[in-house]
């Protein structure tokens, strides 16, 4: 069985470019990658708060955040 893991971003270049590389990276045996566009999926952000994101993009493996860069505040989303 395949580990859990979500990638949030918001859609900037920054983002994209992180999703790609993650997911390139992950598309494995071990992990089943979910990619969640915040910026399209704002009913995820208070999913992704529960987590512990703080800012996007952001990976969340094992219950545990990863901030990756920093492209913007998860309360930038929020508007």
């Amino acid at each position: 069985m395949k580990t859990p893991a979500t990638f949030y971003h918001a859609g900037c270049p920054v983002c994209v470019e992180a999703e790609r590389q993650v997911a390139d990276a992950l598309d494995s045996n071990r992990y089943e990658v979910e990619l969640v566009h915040l910026g399209e999926q704002k009913d995820q952000i208070a999913a992704a708060e529960a987590a512990g994101v703080k800012s996007v993009p952001a990976l969340v493996i094992n219950g545990a955040p990863f901030h990756i860069n920093f492209g913007a505040p998860i309360s930038a989303l929020k508007s």
